[in-house]
């Protein structure tokens, strides 16, 4: 049987729509817990970004974070914090925020960095506030690159958010997880395409994002 004999028999097979197991409740499952890491990275990594962007210092600290929260494998840091701390939504979200800072945190300084500095230099020389400065000249210039770095998180996220399955949660992960353990290839294979399917939507999403929140202007550079 190939895989696409495979996903057919899954997405075919009306027990999959239905239920706590069902497709439409391990979807809203894997969104929950992308959704919740994407937000707590973005609130470290944006705040972080922007401010050691702006002020040119701290770059070698960024840079330091980044290679080292991603040298940590995402798996052996949920095992690790599962045993410290038990099962639970905590050990599922550190390895996630962890994996999710970097991307945020680095493309949100190079961003403020790759600025023009001419209407930077003009804003100052205007009078504005330092805080005006990075929010109204500097941010919407930013913008699509942050974007780009929001968009890599989301789908690193996205696509290991199927470890949450491991600590007995629920998500997409559970298809993968409990067809490898059944023996049950199709719930493998179905599990897998739903989570490369979230993937494209998610690049969907943030095509469209950036459409409307970035300057036609700027676009076009």
């Amino acid at each position: 049987m190939n895989v696409i004999n495979f996903v057919n028999a899954f997405f075919s097979d009306s027990a999959h729509w239905h239920g706590y197991d069902g497709i439409p409740q391990r979807l809203l499952e894997h969104v929950q817990y992308s959704l919740l890491a994407l937000g707590l990275a973005a609130a470290i990594g944006l705040p972080a970004g922007l401010l050691t962007g702006h002020t040119g210092r701290g770059g070698n600290a960024v840079a330091f974070v980044a290679t080292a929260a991603r040298a940590l494998p995402s798996f052996g840091l949920l095992v690790l914090i599962a045993v410290a701390v038990g099962i639970g939504l905590l050990p599922v979200m550190i390895p996630l925020v962890v994996l999710a800072v970097p991307p945020i945190l680095v493309t949100t300084y190079e961003a403020v960095r790759s600025v023009d500095p001419s209407p930077v230099d003009a804003a100052r020389g205007m009078g504005m506030h330092e805080s005006s400065i990075l929010f109204r000249v500097e941010l919407p210039v930013a913008l699509p690159l942050i974007l780009s770095g929001l968009r890599s998180a989301a789908i690193q996220v996205v696509s290991t958010a199927t470890i949450a399955a491991y600590v007995s949660l629920g998500g997409i992960g559970r298809y993968i997880i409990d067809g490898l353990y059944q023996r049950d290839y199709e719930k493998v294979v179905g599990g897998a395409t739903l989570v490369a399917l979230l993937a494209l939507v998610t690049l969907a999403l943030f095509w469209a994002a950036g459409r409307l929140a970035v300057s036609p202007g700027v676009r076009r550079r």
